[in-house]
């Protein structure tokens, strides 16, 4: 099962990653996440990504290709994996065909969260995090026991910096920008799915394994 989550920043991908990963035994494999890894072993390859974030610059695509490379190349990965934040852009697109050709692997479904930018706007900002241990919670739909204040380790629950009105707008219209041309290629390619991603997350964790599981009863 390899499988791409697409989303604009609160669409709910993240949770439903989290679901799937459990539901099909498969790694949830994000760049943030492949980029620490990388760093930690000290390889060629993390040092020359240290030097990108160090200076605080994005990675480019070369080189997050070579690392994507390397981590879909492991043992793992090997009865599937999920692709979460990669590719955001059309070039990304065809650039992890062009690998995935050379793994001989395909991608079985792109899911595509689809929320109304209030909602996406509502979300984010009901986002609250345990300054202390980096729990999550929600204002409306995850509260803590007490409020403002973390139900695991009792620390005070903080918005995140970047948690705010204009850099939320900006970071929506940004992705809408970067990715309209990626869900063409993907509709194209016949591997899209557009989900509700404003419903129950339980309700669209279902669907999605429908769907899945329609796949499997090609197969």
């Amino acid at each position: 099962m390899r499988l791409l989550l697409m989303g604009a920043p609160g669409a709910g991908k993240g949770t439903q990653a989290a679901l799937l990963k459990n539901a099909y035994n498969i790694p949830h494999v994000s760049t943030g996440d492949m980029f620490r890894e990388a760093i930690k072993l000290d390889s060629e390859l993390g040092r020359k990504v240290k030097a990108y974030m160090d200076k605080g610059e994005l990675v480019p695509d070369s080189v997050t290709v070579e690392v994507m490379a390397d981590r879909l190349a492991k043992d793992d990965c090997k009865d599937g994996f999920l692709l979460d934040g990669y590719p955001r852009t059309l070039k990304q697109g065809q650039e992890l065909d062009l690998l995935l050709k050379r793994l001989n692997i395909k991608l079985d479904k792109v899911f595509n969260f689809v929320v109304k930018e209030e909602i996406l706007i509502r979300r984010i900002l009901g986002r609250r995090v345990c300054k202390k241990c980096g729990a999550g919670y929600h204002v409306d739909t995850l509260k803590p026991k007490v409020e403002g204040v973390c139900d695991v380790c009792g620390g005070e629950l903080i918005s995140r910096k970047d948690d705010t009105y204009e850099t939320i707008k900006n970071r929506i219209s940004v992705y809408e920008k970067q990715t309209k041309p990626l869900v063409e290629y993907y509709e194209k390619q016949d591997l899209l799915v557009e989900l509700d991603g404003s419903k129950d997350l339980n309700e669209t964790f279902v669907e999605i394994k429908d769907i899945l599981g329609g796949m499997n009863d090609h197969n």
